[in-house]
């Protein structure tokens, strides 16, 4: 059987190649397609080489240039910043490209939003998901409010009825949780603006605080049986289906949201005391007791499902490369398995939800499934009791007979 060719490194990139070797036969990538991430590193380092550009600033310019090259040259593949990102990641945690080597933001709108992402991350801690949507709503409220083409472009003349014609524009479709996000992340940017000195006075208490109507009605019930069609559904001969019923199970028993679960590590499943640790919103760590059945699917995911990598995440992809799975996976396996148990698509939080209700019916108090759903306030497990229909019943008095 034909082997595939290595090819020599020469250039700033070479000392690196037997490390980048190394971490693709890591990450599972086949031989073949080691092989031919190789090849392209060798590419890289040579264009760096001919055209005197430092490894450290081959920055995403640099990258399509280096790209552009590559097209005009006659190549076919990884033609696109897509296929060199398990390149630029190893460089990365080399230390040789910084994570943060990318150019100054262009336009005064680009370097504004910067600043704030800056400010989001280093004053106030945010987490990297909400600083993406505080980001989002920064620049449409910028793009909308301010003339970046003018000379003398400042955001010092913001006035209370742009706020307003911003936020009625930006939220007519949007339901009421959506719209509260939004009003959040614009409250953040002006409370910016003024602590920053770009605007004299603080417009952040312009903007309308959003109804706290959390009751929306019943949801869309996963029942016992529901749940039990799902987990039935993973094929467990196979390292996927090993993988998506441990998925299942500790998101219907624990009541894991989709976030915590792809922050789980190996570590974290302590199984001498029978504890699993969740790090959960807020930096908050809690421990949750290891049911058996639980502890079960995740032994057999570990021990015959998950790659054999040196990743400490519990949860990655079946396919090279082997990394963490992302939020949003998590739903899609979710989805798949509603679609193989002949069940309506619901997401992974619909399992917490059905968690929570089966404690409920079980006759555990909401006290008790707040804590382990890990709720700051009684009122937010407080919403799950609107679907024991049963108890409810027990509540409601009989109609009046209407007199004629």
């Amino acid at each position: 059987m034909k082997k595939p060719s290595w090819p020599e490194v020469s250039g700033p990139l070479g000392g690196h190649a037997a490390a980048y070797r190394k971490e693709l036969a890591g990450l599972g990538y086949s031989p073949w397609t080691a092989s031919a991430h190789m090849y392209l590193m060798a590419d890289v380092s040579q264009w760096l080489d001919g055209n005197e550009v430092a490894p450290e600033v081959f920055t995403s310019a640099r990258v399509n240039q280096f790209l552009a090259s590559r097209r005009a040259a006659g190549q076919h593949r990884r033609l696109s910043p897509r296929g060199l990102i398990p390149l630029l990641r190893f460089l990365q945690a080399a230390g040789v490209l910084s994570e943060g080597a990318e150019e100054e933001p262009a336009s005064p709108t680009d370097r504004l939003v910067k600043a704030f992402v800056d400010y989001l991350a280093t004053e106030r801690g945010l987490a990297p998901r909400t600083i993406v949507g505080y980001q989002r709503v920064a620049r449409r409220f910028l793009l909308d409010c301010v003339d970046a083409s003018a000379k003398d472009w400042s955001v010092a003349d913001l006035d209370a009825g742009q706020v307003n014609v911003f936020l009625l524009k930006d939220t007519v479709r949007l339901s009421v949780g959506s719209a509260n996000n939004v009003t959040t992340a614009l409250r953040a940017l002006l409370l910016f603006f003024y602590v920053s000195g770009f605007t004299s006075t603080s417009l952040s208490g312009c903007v309308p605080r959003g109804g706290n109507w959390r009751d929306s009605g019943r949801a869309v019930d996963l029942t016992s049986d529901d749940v039990s069609r799902l987990l039935a559904s993973c094929d467990r001969r196979t390292a996927i289906g090993r993988r998506d019923f441990a998925i299942l199970t500790v998101l219907s028993r624990l009541g894991l949201r989709a976030s915590e679960m792809v922050g789980l590590t190996l570590e974290d499943v302590d199984w001498n005391l029978g504890e699993i640790t969740v790090s959960g919103k807020g930096g908050r760590r809690d421990q949750l007791p290891l049911p058996v059945d639980v502890g079960r699917a995740l032994a057999d995911y570990c021990r015959r499902g998950r790659p054999s990598t040196s990743h400490r995440v519990l949860f990655l992809h079946s396919r090279a490369p082997y990394g963490p799975l992302s939020y949003h996976a998590i739903g899609q396996i979710v989805m798949a398995a509603c679609r193989r148990a002949g069940l309506p698509e619901v997401r992974g939080h619909r399992l917490r939800h059905a968690s929570a209700c089966s404690m409920r019916r079980a006759g555990a108090p909401l006290l008790e499934i707040g804590q382990v759903l890990r709720h700051r306030w009684t009122a937010t497990t407080a919403l799950y009791a609107k679907d024991d229909l049963e108890a409810l019943a027990s509540l409601a008095r009989p109609w009046p007979a209407v007199r004629s």
